[in-house]
């Protein structure tokens, strides 16, 4: 290549003499990150690539200017011949390039580059002004189907100057079948209903548009305004499904609701008598009376509890096996007592003692790192994902590595005496408490000091006396924090809905926003009003007219998965669907550490052997929490149903249900009614019953073959494993 670095340094002299040359952090890195050289698979990765390392988007200028102007014998940036950069004949392909072609040689982009690199490399001057935020317009936008928006973004700068980063703007949207968008900012609507968040990024601020997509038709306005209102759930739900133009489904049946009631709040099937009475009751107010009995029963303690036991805890070989049980045994008298939630949020953050009289202080047995915790605290209870921000700036969020080490700085106070951990035999005691000297966290490129200080709060001045555990805890459920409330209704929400309001239920953040802002402000609002009270809430949700919804779609609503048009479907948990096994054929589950007739609900460690329940989804005991379940159905979890020898012999067992039913004098009829009662808490329609009652006048059927294959039938159906 041609020496041409007086000919390009003429050129580019004969600009305007007032423009300012590119600089580094303004001008350089943007580009970088546009094009994606500074992203994971690239040179963003752990280890960079093909030895060029550049911090993952653009997060650590000092080492990506040293990276580029220092490192590779200076042919990264060579000012003499700028044409000549690494850095421009990789990007436009001039020389073999791993990442292929990134740039024109006619861009504005390359253009920039070779300016900069003619004029030295410069960094940005530190009284430069600074990016305030960025806009993105249109800042909302209603589409038809597949109708396109170009989007356009544009920098607001602290000197009160703005400009377009369009061209170096990075684009995602949240739900892509809904509303996609290409690298220039061009959205395109789908073929179905609903609405998708677009993210626009530059340097590290983001901005969000929302783009609905309605379904095509008009529906009338009397249809919304005659919909009833149960409280304030149904109306701001209505007035969601109104903007998109979807209908609600009709409303289950008795049957249904009581079915669906029963596994959402006390996670158990209910009784032939107690559906035969439910369904004979003419008691217009009987739905909401059920809510009202259900959230009374000791059950509810313990299935609630052991939602939460996913959350928290630990494997008792890290920790020991009596400080797992002391902590589960504390979650469940807090759902027993309905100790108001931020008061069971406080006892946890600031928890002291000993493991072996406070459960709550196995969390800071468990982790043991400032880090650890920071993660842990901020996706339970705050609804956000810091782990990112430990090692770079969030990409999709406000939060650095300044908030997350400040935020960890709140656990740098922690003492403790007793005995360590030293799996696989971690069984001894051990206490936590408030330690006075050392302990302080430091930012990890600084080695700085860090306050403790709330997330996008101001540093807090904490006394020497006071555990900053007990600041953070006030904090944490004080009204001062936006998203407290908020995590804990949409996880509520998401455990008797089917889906999150913000889904996943702990990933909070603009660029995941939810899909009716408006409902979720109002469940926490009305949470916060009533206390933190639980039951309250379950009982707002569950009464709602919106909570008793169908699940068959209709033909404007069909396509709807967000904003609860109907009901959705949930697959059981794993405890759940072994105990209404268990029920159903009437062979209790034998549990190892457990006494006789304990219930799934009831194990308090996830190291109790059993293949149903890990089968269905049961977490790993070696995973660390906060532990995600799915609701996808396997394969492994059919052939479990249809080839399990553990529910073969409950079926088959001589104290069973089928068989007393077989030896009973009830007629076959009788039978496939008790059964689908039992499994389904609902009578056989007149086809079922009939098709049924055939099993039994078959030549060579005995009354208990033709009960136990029935009831056998019936445990591997949807109808059984889905709550409908």
């Amino acid at each position: 290549m041609p020496f041409r670095s007086a000919v390009l340094l003429a050129l580019l002299s004969a600009g305007p003499a007032a423009a300012a040359p590119p600089t580094f952090e303004r001008d350089v890195q943007p580009i970088l990150t546009r094009y994606g050289c500074n992203a994971g698979a690239c040179h963003g990765k752990a280890r960079g690539q093909n030895g060029f390392q550049l911090s993952l988007l653009a997060f650590d200028h000092d080492a990506d200017h040293a990276a580029l102007t220092a490192e590779a014998r200076g042919r990264r940036v060579f000012p003499a011949s700028p044409a000549n950069s690494l850095l421009l004949t990789k990007a436009t392909g001039a020389v073999p390039h791993g990442g292929g072609k990134k740039l024109a040689a006619d861009s504005p982009e390359y253009r920039t580059l070779l300016e900069w690199v003619a004029a030295g490399a410069p960094r940005t001057p530190a009284d430069a002004a600074k990016i305030v935020r960025i806009r993105v317009d249109p800042p909302t936008k209603q589409l038809k189907f597949r109708e396109t928006v170009r989007l356009t973004v544009t920098a607001h700068w602290s000197d009160g100057t703005t400009s377009d980063v369009t061209r170096l703007a990075q684009f995602s949207s949240n739900e892509a079948v809904y509303a996609a968008v290409d690298p220039t900012g061009l959205v395109t609507a789908g073929p179905i209903p609903g609405e998708a968040a677009v993210m626009a990024r530059f340097m590290e601020r983001f901005a969000v548009a929302p783009i609905v997509v309605p379904l095509p038709g008009d529906v009338p306005a009397a249809v919304y305004e005659q919909l009833p209102r149960r409280n304030f759930i149904d109306g701001l739900v209505w007035a969601k499904l109104r903007q998109l133009g979807l209908t609600p489904s009709s409303p289950a049946g008795d049957a249904t609701f009581h079915r669906r009631a029963y596994l959402d709040v006390i996670g158990r099937l209910p009784t032939p008598d107690e559906t035969r009475a439910f369904l004979a009751d003419a008691d217009p107010a009987k739905r909401e009376k059920l809510i009202d009995r259900l959230l009374q029963r000791p059950e509810y303690a313990d299935f609630w509890a052991n939602k939460w036991t996913d959350l928290l805890r630990p494997n008792p070989y890290h920790v020991g096996i009596k400080a797992t049980y002391n902590l589960d045994q504390w979650l469940r008298r807090a759902f027993r007592e309905n100790v108001p939630y931020d008061r069971f949020a406080r006892e946890l953050i600031a928890a002291k003692g000993s493991t072996f009289t406070n459960g709550a202080v196995v969390m800071y047995r468990d982790r043991r790192d400032p880090a650890e915790l920071t993660t842990l605290v901020g996706q339970i209870f705050l609804g956000v994902r810091l782990d990112c921000a430990k090692c770079h700036h969030h990409p999709f969020e406000v939060y650095g590595q300044d908030d997350f080490y400040s935020f960890a700085a709140f656990f740098g106070r922690i003492g403790r005496k007793g005995v360590g951990i030293s799996a696989p035999i971690s069984g001894g005691e051990e206490t936590v408490y408030t330690a006075t000297t050392a302990g302080n966290v430091k930012h990890p490129l600084t080695g700085r000091v860090m306050t403790p200080t709330p997330l996008l709060g101001k540093a807090l001045d904490i006394p020497p006396d006071r555990d900053p555990r007990d600041v953070l805890a006030d904090w944490v459920t004080g009204p001062e924090n936006p998203t407290f409330a908020k995590v804990i209704v949409n996880r509520v929400w998401a455990d008797l809905m089917g889906r999150g309001i913000v889904d996943p239920v702990d990933d909070l953040r603009a660029t995941n926003p939810p899909s009716n802002p408006e409902l979720l402000d109002a469940l926490a609002a009305d949470f916060r009003k009533n206390g933190h009270d639980l039951k309250k809430l379950i009982r707002t949700i569950a009464t709602s007219h919106t909570y008793g919804l169908g699940t068959t779609p209709n033909d404007r609503n069909a396509a709807d998965l967000r904003n609860y048009s109907r009901h959705y479907r949930q697959r059981l948990r794993a405890e759940v669907l072994l105990d209404m096994a268990s029920d159903v054929t009437g062979v209790p589950e034998a549990f190892a550490a457990m006494p006789p007739g304990s219930r799934a609900v009831e194990v308090w460690t996830a190291r109790t052997p059993s293949e149903f329940l890990d089968s269905f989804g049961r977490p790993d005991p070696n995973q660390d929490p906060p532990c995600e379940r799915t609701s996808d159905t396997t394969v492994v979890q059919a052939l479990h149903l249809m080839n399990s020898p553990n529910l073969h012999r409950k079926i088959t067992a001589e104290n069973g249900h089928a068989a007393t039913l077989a030896k009973g004098d009830k007629p076959p009829a009788a039978i496939v009614e008790e059964l689908y009662l039992r499994a389904y808490c609902r009578p056989p329609t007149d086809a079922e019953k009939a098709a049924a009652v055939r099993r039994f006048d078959r030549p060579g059927a005995t009354r208990r073959g033709a009960t136990e294959d029935l009831m056998w039938a019936l445990l591997n159906t949807p109808e059984f494993v889905f709550n409908d």
